[in-house]
C-alpha cells in the first residue's frame, strides 16, 4: 500500500499499531468491552481508550507510548469467541475487503515463480521487497500484516519457507511483529520465522526454525542446526561353525 512505501520499520510499526488502536477504540464502544495494549507478551496492558488520537489528551498519551517504538506489540481483552459480547481478532485488524484481497493475493503468489512480477504483486499487497530479491514457489508471506515484512536486495527465499508476523494466542490474545531480512541473505527451503531480525549475508539450512529461538541474527551468520545422533551398525564377521 502506498502509505507505507519509502518508510523504515519502525515507522510503518508505528501506523500499524495506531490503526488497530483506532479500531480497537471503535469496535470496543460497540461490543462494550476494554481493549488493551502492551509492548510485551505478557506484559502489563494499557487502555487502548487513553491512547485516542482524536483526542488532545489522547495525542499526548500515545506520543509518550511511542516514545521508544519496539518491534512488537501485543493486544489484549477482546474476550473468548464464545462470549456475546467478544471481539474478532481479525475483523480488529483489517476490514472485511482487504482480508479477502491479501487472502487472494497469496493464494496467487503460491504458484508463481520467482519473477520481477511476483515482486511487484507482493509489492502491491504492501511487502517490501527490494531490488534483485527472489522468492521461489509455495512460500508464503503473511497476509495478517503484510506491511510488516521487510526484505532486502538480492535476497533469496527458497521454496516452503514461512514468514509470519503474528501468533494468537487464544482467549482474545494476539500479537505481532516485524520480520526484517537484510541484504545478499539466503533462506534455505522450508525455513521457518516470525518476528525477527535477519542481518546481511545471514544463510539458513533448509527446513531451519528462527522464531522464537532467534529475536536477532549477525551479519554473516549461517543457522541451522547440529547433525543428527546416528549410530551405525558395527559389521560383525560371523564364523561358521564346523
Amino acid at each position: 500500500m502506498k502509505k507505507y512505501r519509502d518508510k523504515s520499520p519502525e515507522e510503518v510499526i508505528k501506523l500499524v499499531t495506531i490503526e488497530i488502536i483506532e479500531r480497537a477504540i471503535k469496535l470496543g464502544k460497540k461490543k462494550n468491552r476494554t481493549v488493551f495494549i502492551s509492548k510485551t507478551s505478557g506484559g502489563k496492558g494499557t487502555d487502548v481508550n487513553t491512547l485516542n488520537p482524536k483526542t488532545k489528551e489522547g495525542q499526548i498519551n500515545l506520543e509518550q507510548f511511542f516514545k521508544s517504538t519496539r518491534r512488537h506489540y501485543t493486544f489484549s481483552g477482546l474476550g473468548s469467541p464464545e462470549e456475546p459480547d467478544a471481539i474478532n481478532w481479525r475483523i480488529l485488524n483489517l476490514p472485511f475487503g482487504r482480508r479477502m484481497l491479501l487472502v487472494f493475493q497469496v493464494l496467487l503468489s503460491f504458484v508463481l515463480k520467482g519473477t520481477p512480477f511476483k515482486n511487484k504483486l507482493y509489492r502491491w499487497m504492501g511487502i517490501h521487497v527490494g531490488k534483485g530479491a527472489e522468492i521461489m514457489q509455495m512460500v508464503w508471506l503473511d497476509h495478517f500484516r503484510p506491511e510488516l515484512i521487510f526484505i532486502g536486495e538480492n535476497a533469496l527465499l527458497g521454496a516452503f519457507t514461512q514468514l509470519t508476523v503474528h501468533a494468537y494466542e487464544g482467549s482474545g490474545k494476539f500479537r505481532y511483529g516485524l520480520i526484517e531480512i537484510g541484504n545478499n541473505c539466503k533462506m534455505g527451503a522450508g525455513t521457518g520465522m516470525g518476528p525477527i531480525l535477519i542481518e546481511d549475508n545471514v544463510r539458513t539450512l533448509p527446513g531451519a526454525t528462527l522464531s522464537p529461538y532467534f529475536s536477532r541474527i549477525k551479519a554473516g551468520s549461517i543457522v541451522g542446526w547440529n547433525p543428527p545422533n546416528v549410530k551405525e551398525v558395527k559389521s560383525v564377521d560371523v564364523k561358521g561353525e564346523k
